[in-house]
């Protein structure tokens, strides 16, 4: 499945949250993931990202478009 480009905010977790990075995707509700190292927390939320895309698409759901792309497009 082709990427979209989808916002993402990036967050340190604190000890008591076991450390490392929560990466969470405001479009897509619910859609995060985290990971040790900032840049894993990345590759990991591009995985959730194409699996909540597949499970909208497979329950008969709309797939926001990324705000990221239309910000884009409004000012190029």
């Amino acid at each position: 499945m082709k990427a979209l480009e989808y916002a993402v905010l990036l967050s340190p977790l604190s000890e008591d949250e076991g450390g490392g990075f929560v990466a969470t995707v405001p479009d897509l509700p619910g859609c995060m993931s985290d990971g040790e190292t900032p840049e894993e927390a990345l590759a990991n939320v591009q995985d959730a990202i194409d699996c909540w895309i597949e499970a909208a698409i497979d329950h008969g759901r709309a797939v926001p478009s990324p705000t990221i792309a239309h910000e884009r497009r409004a000012s190029g």
